[in-house]
């Protein structure tokens, strides 16, 4: 113990000399040395630890002078320190030697496939087989990535389309919020949010089709009542815009209806306004600049509908002048995703005796042969899509489809699409539907709920919408 001069020990037939605090340097650095080499060249560990640890024992006996290499390990002293080196060198190989099994069983693990293995929750998505089509896959990663927001997204809906609204929170994963949207024994409508919006940003659905008033005077009070509770941005998402084509003065003393609405709306305090195909888009400067509108084009909808058909020489018509560049933008849309390059352009000029009634009807442009696609924004009574559909054939058309965004079938425009020459009369979902439109086999709905659901997820993570048109 009092003995501060190195000692000489023998462990497996190797001279050691042992100056306690170079010894334990030494051989410290040694055995770290070890676990590098062994990781970058595989070198067999029992071995390589015998051959190190010999280099760094004769190192430091060869530093020691002749006389101190010829005493002897004496006392107590001596015998626990040839011990403790022993069980060190012992105990260090049997790590090492389990270390390396270790790792050919993790090796053999991997091998057969049967161990598990972190994976984020993303790659678990994207790994899953499911028969779910691509744009339901895209909204379901984009409704996880709306969770991680702050949760300050709120859903709410009026009476006007509840079963579009129920979609759209589905397609954003989410759920609507609670609120009582109800009438009161006299007919006056009660509203009642059950939920806390204080802080949140609101989005109330609701569209403004038959019947009309009641549907706008909901969708009024309810913006009011959420402003009174606080809500931080409500932005009303109306898939069908009432009033919408009332949008000027055609004669002296009627009034612009499309232009008292804004007004009302923009009274009550919303923020933001999404619409789907407005009947013009100057409605759209019916808004202060503090109201921003995102007019969405349902077309966009249609167009995956009809490049999925196979269409013989397709012609799209506009069944009046002013719906010439929607028809070119879904020309364009046919173009440049389903590579529809000789997709024709016609128009047809119609003169009306009043409103509702056409009078006369030209066609600019050749059908013969054709199968003609009508796209329109909306129908109502039915009467100038039928009676295109009519002048269409007569002039030698092969097939007459139709596309129109909102289907109001107002009166016997259900009746007039089920006995026209039309193939098919293609719809969307922004008006609720009926049994006898569901009966008109002649009549195909497509639900335009995930474009709307991808704009709100949009504009609520702050991204842009031009780029779901692109």
């Amino acid at each position: 113990k009092n003995n501060r001069k190195s000692n000489c020990i023998l462990f497996n037939n190797i001279s050691i000399v042992d100056c306690r605090e170079t010894f334990v340097s030494r051989f410290t650095m040694s055995c770290a040395s070890i676990l590098s080499r062994r990781v970058l060249i595989q070198k067999p560990v029992v071995a390589s630890l015998r051959n190190t640890t010999t280099r760094a024992f004769a190192a430091q006996s060869s530093a020691a002078s002749s006389q101190q290499q010829k005493k002897q390990w004496n006392g107590v002293n001596g015998g626990f320190a040839s011990m403790a080196a022993a069980t060190l060198g012992v105990c260090s190989a049997a790590t090492m030697a389990l270390c390396d099994a270790t790792k050919e069983d993790h090796k053999k693990n991997i091998t057969h496939g049967s161990y598990i293995q972190a994976t984020s929750p993303e790659k678990i998505l994207e790994e899953e087989v499911s028969d779910i089509t691509q744009d339901e896959r895209r909204l379901e990663e984009a409704a996880i990535r709306a969770k991680k927001h702050a949760g300050g997204l709120k859903l709410f809906s009026g009476n006007g389309n509840l079963t579009l609204s129920m979609d759209i929170a589905r397609a954003l994963g989410i759920n609507l919020g609670k609120a009582t949207v109800a009438r009161f024994a006299d007919g006056e409508v009660n509203i009642q949010i059950h939920e806390n919006v204080r802080g949140k940003d609101v989005y109330v659905i609701q569209p403004t089709c038959p019947p009309v008033n009641d549907n706008i005077l909901e969708l009024l009070l309810m913006v009011s009542t959420l402003n009174r509770a606080s809500a931080r941005r409500i932005t009303v998402v109306i898939p069908y815009y009432g009033y919408a084509r009332q949008d000027r003065k055609m004669q002296a003393r009627v009034p612009i209806s499309a232009a008292d609405v804004a007004r009302l709306l923009e009274a009550m305090g919303i923020d933001r306004v999404i619409a789907v195909d407005l009947h013009c888009g100057q409605i759209q400067g019916f808004f202060g600049p503090r109201v921003p509108v995102d007019n969405l084009d349902g077309g966009i909808v249609g167009i995956d509908h009809f490049g999925a058909m196979d269409l013989h020489n397709p012609v799209i018509v506009s069944p009046d002048a002013g719906g010439v560049y929607r028809a070119k933008k879904f020309k364009e849309g046919l173009a440049h995703k389903y590579s529809m390059v000789d997709t024709g352009l016609a128009m047809i000029i119609k003169q009306r005796a009043r409103a509702g009634a056409v009078d006369k009807m030209d066609l600019v442009g050749d059908v013969k042969d054709c199968d003609c696609i009508i796209v329109d924004d909306m129908i109502d009574t039915a009467g100038t899509i039928c009676k295109a559909a009519a002048v269409l054939k007569e002039k030698g058309a092969r097939r007459v489809f139709a596309f129109a965004s909102h289907g109001l079938l107002s009166g016997p425009g259900n009746e007039r699409i089920a006995q026209s020459k039309m193939e098919e009369c293609v719809i969307l979902d922004t008006i609720p539907s009926s049994p006898q439109r569901e009966a008109n086999e002649k009549l195909v709905v497509l639900s335009v709920a995930p474009l709307l659901a991808q704009t709100i997820f949009n504009i609520h993570a702050k991204k842009s919408i031009s780029a779901l048109f692109k």
